[in-house]
């Protein structure tokens, strides 16, 4: 059939679309910035990407309608401010009125379980995006209510581990308590991929879920044992939502946003109805909450870890069009430039240069680097926590800690990052190898910044003294650091990885 993926360069949208290909789906992805996303190899002759921002009805006056099946996988959840339920309804509506000029006959929407009365900004959210799906005048719509997806990668996954590896006392809130149905995400790929074009899920709604019921304490307590921790967790009442919010912040990867949408849901229970269970249309034995973990760990030791929450530009500070800036301005700006001669492998360099951040690390002075995600992490910034999603790969728009991959040319052997720290301006930062005429080769490596006012210059200047000591000795080890055997680059994941 012909697909329509829309999130097609999300967490969930990522994994799903090397299946809808390997089952022989032509899929065109709608995507608003080209340049964020790039389909594997193997998946191109059948997968076509489109230029489309769902807020902007006239972006989708260019797409085709032909489809026959449309995936919604759009959701605004970490979306900086409050605004996101408006933003959701209002990109639900506009693609609601494409499917009415369209010749799709179902929609496939991944919404969140609903079990009370009392919901949360995000659940309600999630709801006006159903209802508004729902009066599409010809297309069908499915709907797969979900709870806590578990996966490498996963925002609930990422955030679990955080908390149970950072904190050996944890004091937490009373949402600890609330139940949920977590589910696997192999299980979530299997029912989106099974419900589609089949009469009986046309126009149901249905709860999907693993086999086990747990509450958030009892969630982080299996995570511990599974990782051979002893964890002591306390729950106090005086934690308010927005305290809760600050303390979910600092302690894990998550941004502010994230951690207040999440935590205003996690005050739900998020329990599969029997009446809403996929089960009596697609029986299916769900991994257990166990299993989930097992695999997902497996997935990031084997480097196969597809897509992390953290591909979502929202989980960063940069503002949306920061593709825009694959070349550093010329003027009004400040640089530090290092190079360095070597006559060493261009290619072990380049690994060097693709394994920085991370586990990594920044390659001279790390605590400094570290000090200064803390700082950052204080004021409302990223820090370092995100790490990055792969330890020897990257592509333009990964995370790398507290930057953005705008380019990762290897070919071109160019490295540009982008700065998603809170800083009185803009920073970039870019590698690049050079030929020299006798044979040998430079690196470069080129510091960048656009100061904002008095506090920007201001900000540079108390810096020149850090810079020789860190850029200067980051560029040398670099270039010295011993090579590692491994591959320059991470094996493709199989389809099928969860």
């Amino acid at each position: 059939m012909r697909i329509l993926l829309t999130g097609a360069n999300g967490y969930i949208g990522q994994r799903l679309l090397p299946l809808l290909v390997e089952a022989g789906h032509d899929v065109t992805c709608l995507v608003r910035d080209p340049r964020r996303f790039e389909p594997p190899a193997p998946l191109r002759e059948r997968v076509q990407v489109v230029q489309a921002d769902l807020r902007q009805p006239a972006s989708l006056q260019a797409l085709p309608t032909d489809f026959d099946v449309a995936y919604y996988l759009v959701h605004s959840m970490s979306t900086n401010g409050r605004d996101f339920a408006r933003v959701e309804q209002e990109s639900a509506r506009n693609f609601r009125r494409f499917l009415d000029g369209s010749a799709v006959r179902q929609v496939i929407y991944l919404s969140g379980i609903v079990n009370d009365q009392h919901l949360s900004a995000h659940l309600r959210s999630r709801q006006g995006v159903e209802d508004e799906l729902r009066r599409a005048a010809r297309a069908r719509l499915t709907v797969l209510r979900a709870s806590i997806i578990i996966g490498s990668g996963s925002a609930s996954f990422e955030i679990i581990r955080d908390l149970v590896e950072k904190l050996p006392v944890m004091v937490g809130p009373r949402w600890l308590n609330s139940r949920c149905q977590p589910i696997g995400v192999r299980d979530v790929m299997y029912y989106l991929t099974a419900v589609l074009d089949r009469p009986d899920c046309l126009g149901q709604t249905f709860d999907i879920g693993g086999p086990d019921v747990l509450t958030y304490r009892q969630m982080l307590e299996g995570f511990a044992r599974q990782r051979g921790f002893r964890r002591t967790i306390i729950t106090v009442p005086v934690l308010t939502p927005r305290l809760s919010s600050w303390w979910l912040f600092l302690v894990t990867r998550t941004s502010f946003s994230l951690a207040r949408s999440l935590v205003d849901s996690l005050r739900n229970d998020t329990v599969a109805a029997a009446e809403r269970s996929i089960a009596r249309v697609l029986p299916h034995r769900c991994m257990s909450y166990d299993e989930a973990l097992r695999l997902a760990f497996q997935r990031i030791e084997q480097n196969e870890v597809v897509s992390s929450w953290k591909d979502a530009a929202s989980s960063g500070v940069a503002r949306q069009n920061y593709m825009d800036y694959v070349q550093i301005p010329q003027h009004g700006m400040f640089f530090d430039r290092q190079t360095l001669p070597f006559t060493r492998p261009v290619a072990e360099v380049l690994d060097n240069i693709w394994r920085i951040g991370g586990q990594r690390g920044w390659y001279k002075v790390d605590w400094l680097w570290r000090v200064r995600g803390v700082l950052d992490k204080l004021v409302g910034g990223v820090g370092l926590r995100r790490g990055r999603r792969s330890p020897t790969d990257l592509r333009p728009g990964d995370p790398l800690d507290f930057w953005r991959v705008l380019v990762a040319d290897r070919a071109g052997r160019r490295l540009l990052l982008y700065a998603e720290m809170k800083l009185p301006g803009e920073a970039w930062l870019q590698f690049r190898i050079c030929d020299n005429a006798d044979g040998s080769h430079t690196l470069e490596q080129l510091a960048a910044f656009r100061p904002s006012g008095l506090a920007g210059r201001l900000y540079w200047y108390a810096l020149v003294p850090f810079h020789f000591i860190i850029f200067r000795g980051m560029i040398e080890n670099i270039g010295q650091y011993p090579a590692k055997s491994e591959g320059s680059t991470a094996a493709s994941p199989a389809p099928e990885a969860a």
